[in-house]
């Protein structure tokens, strides 16, 4: 994982990391595929139900590639596919690149903010 930190022009400092799954944690399959759909779930459901958010072939190959994740206090964001040149890019671009990337929920965590 690289790291690094920047200002933007708001004065707000956030840092930047590259996340990119190890192969064994990437998904190869989806877990709730038919085989799942045992006798002990058949009375309960009467089609499937799931709601499918990024579940596309083409959201899990950009993902699949990682992604670079910028935080600051109370904010998280996500930018993918993660651009090549983001460790040695100017400050401007680097802030460019954060205010493009897609906001996201923090996780639960149980720490308090």
């Amino acid at each position: 994982m690289s790291f690094r930190t920047f200002v933007d022009s708001s004065g707000v400092e956030w840092q930047a990391f590259d996340v990119v799954p190890r192969s064994e944690e990437r998904r190869h399959y989806d877990r709730r595929g038919e085989e799942d759909e045992g006798a002990m779930f058949a009375d309960r459901r009467d089609g499937d139900r799931r709601i499918s958010v990024g579940a596309s072939t083409a959201f899990q190959k950009v993902v699949a590639g990682g992604w670079l994740c910028f935080e600051c206090e109370g904010e998280r964001r996500r930018l993918s596919p993660i651009p090549d040149d983001w460790m040695r890019c100017s400050a401007s671009q680097i802030e460019r690149y954060c205010h493009s990337a897609r906001v996201v929920r923090a996780a639960m965590t149980g720490r308090r903010h």
